[in-house]
């Protein structure tokens, strides 16, 4: 039965081997691993990763493509190294498939509209995977990479979890039907919340969001609207920051912009702030 895919859903069935063994490589898979695959579609991916011996927990939410699936993995099924689940992943509670923290690899042909969803849920997130690996928008992975060397609260947000590595890029011809735009391979590897033993997490989030809301405005400017003193001549305000020694402090340019600075500089950035 030939299966069409839907807009609506964000599918776009992935042709190339080339880049499914990529895939496959970049995720180190091996037969001890337990795989948690978004969106397998006619299971092109799915087909790889069983190749390797690994058990694959499949994620689909097509009503037309769960008959599909189960009939082309039915020996699969049966001596238990393929688990079709019927659903969102975004409603799932991995809690209950068995999961632990990095006790799984998310690998992943995913609709480009929840990207920025998966991310959310799988990084910071309770139950995180060891490794991630999935396709994105090539443009979304040259940002979180900061290809040009600018960081964006994208990045920043993806590295604050892991360390972020574009394994290839994947010309829209490889896709059927074919995108609009060349898409990557990207691998998150080292996933943990090491990085927010020092300092808390939300936090950290409220700074960088802050630091990021109007882009044309300098750093500076962006914090003193939620965290700075009202103005030099005022009497300092208990629980108000002295911007600009903090900056001198940390060796930051006055006129620095947020996408100048590294991780690390807003790690200690947050720390200075009195929130």
């Amino acid at each position: 039965m030939e299966i069409h895919a839907k807009k609506s859903l964000g599918q776009n069935f992935l042709k190339s081997k080339i880049a499914l063994l990529a895939m496959i490589k970049a995720g180190e898979i091996n037969s001890n691993d337990v795989v948690l695959e978004i969106g397998p579609g006619q299971g092109a991916l799915t087909e790889k990763i069983l190749e390797t011996g690994a058990k694959i927990i499949a994620v689909e939410k097509d009503d037309r493509l769960i008959e599909v699936l189960g009939e082309k993995f039915i020996k699969e099924t049966k001596n238990n190294k393929f688990q079709l689940i019927h659903g969102d992943v975004l409603d799932l509670d991995l809690h209950s498939l068995g999961l632990k923290a990095n006790s799984y690899k998310l690998i992943a042909n995913i609709p480009y509209y929840i990207t920025g969803l998966i991310f959310r849920k799988f990084l910071s997130g309770r139950i995180q995977p060891q490794k991630l690996v999935i396709m994105v928008q090539k443009e979304i992975a040259d940002r979180i990479i900061a290809r040009d060397g600018k960081e964006s609260l994208l990045s920043l947000s993806v590295k604050a979890y892991g360390d972020a590595k574009k394994i290839m890029k994947v010309e829209k011809e490889n896709f059927s039907p074919k995108p609009k735009v060349d898409s990557a391979i990207l691998l998150i590897n080292n996933i943990s919340k090491n990085f927010f033993s020092e300092i808390s997490e939300e936090k950290f989030f409220e700074v960088i969001k802050t630091g990021f809301a109007h882009k044309r405005k300098m750093l500076i400017a962006n914090l003193k609207e939620k965290f700075g003193l009202p103005s030099p001549s005022m009497v300092r305000q208990a629980g108000k920051n002295d911007l600009k020694k903090i900056f001198q402090d940390l060796k930051i340019p006055e006129k620095s912009r947020s996408e100048d600075l590294k991780l690390e500089n807003w790690k200690e950035l947050v720390n200075k702030l009195v929130i």
